[in-house]
């Protein structure tokens, strides 16, 4: 069977990982959820992700969650555009989450970025999730 959000998929097995204490998760791999995995550790939410074949044609991320003090370093981490609800954003239009705290994550014509490197690039885009 397709699954229809596969970004919405991977931000769930992330919140589950981390709710239930995990060290790592198992995502199915694509490109979009690699994009969104960089963003995610360049501004310190995961440790990192590694890129494994399981067999040909069948890649899977591996997920390496971050804890600070026994606790997730994600708190809360919500899907904004749905596939049956797309949400973009112009430049100006973009809301810091938590007064800055937290990150938007965009799929822009230059990449997958965060909202702050978006404000940067003076540049808008299909706002993908929130992270705080």
């Amino acid at each position: 069977m397709a699954m229809s959000d596969p970004i919405g998929d991977m931000l769930t097995r992330i919140r589950n990982g981390q709710s239930a204490g995990k060290a790592s998760v198992m995502v199915p791999a694509s490109k979009m959820r690699t994009n969104v995995l960089d963003v995610l550790q360049r501004e310190g939410y995961i440790r990192g992700y590694s890129w494994a074949e399981i067999r040909t044609g069948v890649a899977e991320l591996t997920v390496e969650l971050k804890y600070s003090e026994g606790q997730p370093v994600i708190r809360e981490i919500n899907r904004v555009s749905k596939p049956g609800r797309r949400v973009y954003s112009g430049v100006k239009r973009l809301q810091p989450v938590y007064n800055g705290l937290g990150i938007s994550i965009l799929s822009t014509p230059r990449g997958v970025m965060s909202d702050t490197e978006a404000r940067a690039a003076n540049i808008g885009g299909e706002v993908l999730c929130r992270v705080f």
